[in-house]
């Protein structure tokens, strides 16, 4: 392999702010620990937690990169002494613990996994964080299993079609809330059984008619507090409300708990940054096991809205939080 360059193209944000901070510097080509590898970077997704670290609202952890960026697909250039599943020259997709806005970026071994059969740079890019943290929310926490109903908000983000095609995929119902006619049609295109404008309909009575009053036995929420309420009335007996983001504050001014009771519900929720390196490794191993065959097969892809140059994040964020896409946003790094 060609030798490794001493700098490197970045995105760096200053101390935060509007997209606009988002601008192009150069730093040092960083070196993989002993349990990482270093990848040439062709391809980043843009994600939310992208948005609210450049607001200087989601810091990184100690010790990773303080730069953006959380998911990636590349060409590994060079391994840690304690690596073995991959060597230089491997195409592999990993979940980072950030810096893969960049033309290098180190991530943990047990982060990575193949790029799927037929998939280029910019589609397998799209899938690390979305598929970690789809799996890990509503097939862990959420518990979704083959004949229930789950309530997908925020259908057409990279989130919500990651969570359509993945419940449809393991035999679940899938109702999907989005914010205009095209996009309802888009998530019943991916295969949401039904759609409901949320600025048109009330979701709770959409659920309860199309569930024939039976209601839904997982909620998966990326609003937060605007919709806490409304979301209980959602679930049925034992169901789950799986809490993401907080699109919508984090603060409920006036909640009825009453349902928690008498319909045993649970609420929960996570992140996936501070989860640990092993934890992470577990939900890698699961993809790989159950997802990645699926991938393989042609079965569930990841609809990529637009791609944009990697000099040209500003304008992918302010894509990001104008929410007019369909799908995932991509950062094009090298071919």
């Amino acid at each position: 392999m060609a030798p490794l360059p001493p700098s490197m193209t970045v995105i760096t944000h200053g101390e935060g702010g509007p997209p606009e901070v988002l601008t192009p510097s150069t730093a040092p080509v960083p070196q993989p620990k002993a349990d990482e590898v270093l990848i040439r970077v062709l391809a980043t997704g843009v994600n939310r937690p992208d948005v609210a670290q450049r607001k200087g609202e989601y810091p990184p952890p100690p010790g990773a990169s303080p730069l953006i960026g959380l998911e990636t697909a590349g060409e590994v250039v060079a391994a840690g002494a304690e690596v073995t599943a991959w060597k230089p020259g491997d195409r592999v997709c990993a979940l980072t613990n950030g810096g893969a806005y960049a033309e290098y970026c180190v991530a943990p071994a047990s982060q990575c996994l193949p790029w799927p059969k037929g998939f280029d740079a910019i589609r397998a890019a799209a899938l690390p964080e979305t598929f970690f943290t789809v799996w890990a929310n509503l097939f862990g926490h959420g518990r979704l299993a083959a004949g229930e109903t789950v309530l997908i908000h925020g259908g057409t983000s990279g989130i919500g079609v990651t969570a359509i095609q993945l419940a449809k995929a393991f035999g679940a119902s899938v109702i999907a809330t989005a914010g205009s006619t095209e996009k309802c049609r888009a998530c019943l295109d991916l295969g949401a059984d039904h759609a409901v404008d949320y600025r048109t309909q009330d979701f709770v009575e959409e659920v309860k008619r199309a569930t024939g009053g039976k209601l839904a036995n997982v909620v998966l929420d990326m609003v937060g507090a605007d919709y806490f309420n409304r979301n209980l009335k959602c679930l049925a007996m034992d169901g789950r409300l799986v809490i993401i983001a907080f699109l919508g504050g984090f603060e409920v001014a006036k909640a009825d708990l009453r349902p928690v009771m008498t319909r045993r519900l649970t609420v929960t929720g996570s992140t996936m940054r501070p989860r640990t390196a092993a934890q992470k490794a577990e939900i890698a191993e699961a993809l790989r096991e159950k997802v990645w065959p699926l991938l393989d097969a042609g079965k569930v892809a990841p609809p990529i809205h637009k791609v944009f140059p990697l000099s040209e994040a500003a304008a992918a964020h302010s894509l990001m939080e104008s929410s007019t896409h369909i799908g995932k946003i991509m950062l094009k790094v090298a071919d």
